[in-house]
């Protein structure tokens, strides 16, 4: 199977059971949030284009939101700075007008207003500042990057929702995927089972 139909397959299947399946190599840190409140964030599914940044400097969000393609998302590795803002309303309305489906960032986002209300986009971050970029300068752009205590590569399968985020490189979403799948349908087969009355002593085989 392509890659593409592989991640194709993991549409459906929601962070929580990637991060089941191995969390130490699937799950981003926590701390880094969806923007909206449960049950108002757009699901996140896209492949990664990456940009590294030492704020106050953003050169390499503006490059790499000209290169932004349908179904990708931009990643931005900002070393959990808190006080600079790498992007707001404006650049991500770039990366969604060329396609983008979303932007997490390992550091700090503005004009939050704005970005929670876009259709279709999904915004994560780990913090949220006035404050804007002083200058763009520098351009590190589809390299491997260190986001939320996961190593990121151009091309890598960024899924999130309520819960947060999750990466899989192409080799961890072939591998996964057989046993996430038949891990949705056993909770699937449990939800039946309650439905029908079962108490969870007897569906889960309890002493």
């Amino acid at each position: 199977m392509a890659d593409d139909q592989v991640y194709e397959s993991w549409r459906n299947i929601p962070p929580a059971i990637a991060v089941d399946m191995d969390w130490s190599s699937c799950q981003i840190d926590p701390d880094v949030r969806p923007l909206n409140p449960a049950g108002q964030q757009p699901k996140l599914f896209g492949t990664a284009v990456t940009a590294k940044c030492s704020p106050p400097d953003f050169g390499s969000v503006l490059k790499a939101a000209d290169l932004i393609k349908p179904g990708d998302v931009l990643v931005i590795s900002a070393d959990g700075h808190r006080d600079t803002a790498m992007i707001g309303e404006i650049i991500c309305g770039v990366v969604k007008r060329n396609g983008g489906v979303g932007v997490i960032c390992d550091g700090a986002i503005r004009d939050v207003g704005e970005l929670a209300k876009m259709t279709n986009f999904s915004v994560f971050t780990r913090h949220i500042t006035p404050r804007g970029p002083a200058f763009a300068e520098t351009i590190e752009i589809n390299g491997p990057v260190m986001f939320g205590g996961q190593e990121i590569n151009p091309g890598d399968l960024i899924i999130g929702d309520d819960d947060g985020l999750a990466r899989l490189t192409p080799e961890l979403a072939k591998k996964l995927l057989p046993q996430a799948q038949e891990k949705l349908q056993s909770e699937d087969k449990w939800m039946s089972q309650f439905d029908a009355g079962e108490t969870v002593t007897s569906v889960f085989d309890l002493p």
